[in-house]
């Protein structure tokens, strides 16, 4: 059988022996590099208590925004109380605690916070069982916290009507598992010659090319990825989410899996995308930290400011971006409170200048933030290498 007859990778006589062209992915990964050092760079000039909420946004989001990569939706509150508990953060009252996102969270936080630990097959059975604390994905009863048996037939990704279905994917039999399990395992653990964000790449395609579980192998496969991020950071801290960013180019992420998956074993395709989107990641990180500090400097300006909590809450909300205009209905629903208590509370706002009226009146009557002493929070739209730049030059004219 020549290579031409191979539909898999793992069906190849030299898997699982990837091979990548590091001169051609030289670039991309010196600029990733740059990009995590200034990132890095500007955390260590901020507080504690600023790393730790830019910490608490970006865990958020990559724990929403695995799974929604899979199609499900978390509840976002629930997520954020959830990790803010774990971590220490205090984000107001809690959110109610939901089972399944309990389960998505431990993992998440064990790939991250433990990254130094030695990844076994016991470690992956515990994240598996917490995703799937019933044994059902949904109305589905799934093998939980071991690898699959196989026992429906084999490992298939699909796609399309069930009577004529896509097959994207077919994994190693099961009967195979164990041993290919030894080898990934040995190989995240052992010191190799791979550069840290080269690893990080390939141990998230080389797992999910295994595809070990019945379900949830994107999701584990991804916290890997992280926790290999995590190692080459050399931080439990995560400032950037890369589920964020696969999730914003979701249709990308599966084709240049399924084409990794049915090529050679040269990754060095899969490889420039998964930097690429590493990069992205990195300078939407410099983003949200732009909105913390915005975030800060507007709490700073009302210090002595007496504030309760539904206006805090609101206003935090007005910072970070509501949607659509925001009006009296709104803010009771928001608040969970009364139409009267949320007319007080905006109009306090509106005598004080922290609030304004926008100029449609009667039942569309909106608000939106003042300018709290000359507080410009757009600054949060721009990249942090635009607001470098532009307090650079400031600091070069002998005119301010």
């Amino acid at each position: 059988m020549n290579s031409g007859e191979y539909r898999y990778v793992w069906q190849t006589p030299d898997w699982p022996q990837w091979r990548y062209d590091l001169a051609q992915l030289a670039g991309p990964l010196a600029e990733v590099s740059r990009a995590q050092g200034l990132l890095f760079g500007r955390m260590a000039d901020i507080g504690f208590e600023l790393r730790a909420r830019a910490h608490l946004d970006a865990l958020t989001e990559d724990v929403l925004k695995s799974s929604e990569i899979e199609g499900e939706k978390l509840n976002t509150e629930a997520v954020r109380s959830s990790i803010a508990r774990r971590l220490g953060v205090d984000v107001g009252a809690a959110a109610p605690k939901d089972r399944h996102v309990e389960g998505v969270v431990e993992m998440v936080l064990d790939a991250t916070t433990n990254y130094t630990a030695t990844l076994t097959r016991e470690r992956l059975y515990g994240w598996h069982a917490a995703l799937f604390p019933t044994g059902y994905s949904g109305l589905i009863k799934i093998t939980v916290g071991r690898w699959r048996t196989d026992a429906e037939g084999p490992m298939q990704v699909v796609s399309g009507r069930i009577d004529r279905p896509r097959v994207h994917y077919e994994a190693p039999p099961a009967k195979r598992l164990a041993a290919e399990m030894r080898a990934f395992l040995r190989w995240v653990n052992e010191p190799s010659r791979d550069p840290a964000l080269i690893k990080a790449g390939l141990a998230h395609l080389w797992f999910v090319s295994i595809h070990p579980f019945d379900d949830g192998n994107g999701r584990v496969g991804r916290a890997i990825g992280d926790m290999l991020l995590a190692r080459a950071d050399g931080s439990a801290q995560r400032f950037y989410s890369l589920s964020g960013e696969i999730e914003r180019d979701r249709n990308g992420y599966y084709d240049h899996l399924e084409r990794a998956q049915r090529g050679t074993l040269d990754a060095t395709e899969w490889l420039g995308w998964f930097l690429s989107t590493l990069d992205h990641a990195v300078e939407q990180a410099h983003k949200t930290l732009d909105a913390v500090l915005a975030k800060a400097r507007f709490w700073q300006r009302l210090d002595g400011e007496p504030v309760n909590e539904r206006q805090r809450k609101l206003l935090n909300r007005l910072i970070d971006g509501f949607q659509g205009n925001l009006t009296n209905k709104k803010w009771a629903a928001v608040a969970k409170c009364s139409a009267d208590t949320a007319l007080r509370d905006i109009t306090d706002l509106l005598e004080r200048g922290i609030l304004r009226k926008l100029d449609a009146g009667g039942r569309s009557t909106s608000y939106e933030l003042a300018e709290v002493q000359g507080l410009d929070l757009k600054r949060a739209e721009r990249s942090g290498a635009e607001i470098e730049a532009e307090e650079d030059a400031q600091d070069l004219d002998p005119g301010r």
